[in-house]
């Protein structure tokens, strides 16, 4: 059956300011020394799987620009523009129905853009097996994550072994999602070795994910013909625009995978990193031998275990630690690593001041 894969790119990334901005969100960014972006590293480990022209790019329509010049090779009509945000249902859905109009049906991956992993061989061996899975029926697949720490930032699978002997091995039935929890509850999700933390990835057909449209998602459904059939036509946009406008704003999760049967899971070590706010510079970036994340003009003395991103002019960081400094031409972020959850408060204050250029 034919692979096709749905990215989803249409997030703002507000932990990441002030790098990231409404006009160029964390996903377009390179945070990495290998001078690739988020996007770029999604679509590229994608290729021992997907060809380039099944591969579909869901994006803010105002990002289209950045997704072409990112993704030169990218069919144009691969491009799909939301013409408002809707959560991740409607966004899904909109990739569906396109795909209908090119495909009779196919294996759908569906994969947020800004993530970060390791082992790209085991991430293939996952998906290929998470493949076979999606074919075999009607299964809707998600992609878990086996936790290292108790993670209070995510979203959690609790799973189980299916008693019926013809699930592959490796293969668990989803007994629940549950919201992210505080940390003692995940201190207990770790100590109980039955939870994975939730990547937001998922597998399934295109026949499977539509017949759980029509039966959990109406609303969204019966707009879904709509837009496969204007697809294409001068009328396309016109059509997406009325049809995405009435569409309800709702997850994926929340919408289908909360209340859907045959919901299976396959637990993945493949050094998986949401890249969630600056920390995570240090967990994908080498340091050095202070236990430092330094790039662009810095100098450190006495400085550890700090994250310092320089732009054009000199940073200076002395007898400081446990700090993320970030440096861009008009904003400068000084934060303790404690509080980098706290980033988007900035925002919130920079929205009441009207200061939006800043943002």
């Amino acid at each position: 059956m034919k692979v096709t894969a749905v990215i989803m790119a249409g997030g703002r990334g507000e932990r990441f300011w002030p790098k990231s901005r409404n006009s160029l969100p964390k996903q377009f960014l390179c945070l990495t020394a290998d001078g690739e972006t988020m996007l770029q590293k999604t679509v590229k480990r994608l290729s021992p799987l997907v060809a380039t022209e099944d591969i579909f790019i869901v994006t803010n329509a105002a990002y289209t620009g950045l997704v072409t010049e990112q993704l030169p090779d990218l069919p144009r009509e691969n491009i799909l523009a939301e013409p408002m945000a809707r959560n991740t249902a409607p966004c899904i859905g909109l990739a569906a129905a396109v795909i209908r109009k090119k495909y009779d049906d196919a294996v759908m991956l569906v994969l947020p853009s800004d993530h970060l992993i390791q082992y790209e061989e085991m991430y293939t061996d996952t998906l290929t097996q998470a493949i076979a899975m999606a074919e075999a029926g009607d299964n809707l697949v998600t992609i878990g994550i086996t936790p290292t720490y108790p993670e209070t930032g995510y979203g959690y699978i609790r799973f189980m072994r299916d008693g019926d002997k013809k699930i592959p091995h490796g293969v668990y039935q989803v007994e629940c999602f549950v919201e992210k929890p505080d940390l003692e509850t995940a201190k207990d999700y770790l100590k109980s070795r039955k939870y994975l933390w939730n990547s937001g990835m998922f597998v399934w057909k295109l026949s499977t994910i539509l017949k759980n449209f029509e039966a959990l998602m109406p609303d969204i459904f019966n707009g879904l013909g709509a837009i496969t059939d204007a697809f294409g036509t001068p009328q396309f946009d016109a059509v997406l625009q009325e049809k995405f406008a009435s569409f309800p704003s709702e997850s994926i999760d929340f919408g289908i995978m909360e209340k859907a049967e045959n919901i299976y899971t396959l637990p993945a070590s493949f050094g998986w990193d949401d890249v969630g706010s600056w920390l995570a510079l240090e967990r994908i970036n080498p340091t050095n031998e202070c236990g430092n994340v330094v790039s662009g003009d810095v100098i450190t003395i006495g400085t550890e275990k700090s994250i310092i991103c320089g732009g054009s002019r000199l940073i200076a960081a002395v007898g400081v630690s446990d700090l993320i400094v970030v440096d861009t031409d008009d904003a400068i972020l000084l934060c303790a690593k404690d509080s980098t959850q706290d980033v988007k408060k900035v925002l919130e204050n920079l929205r009441i001041c009207n200061r939006r250029e800043l943002i």
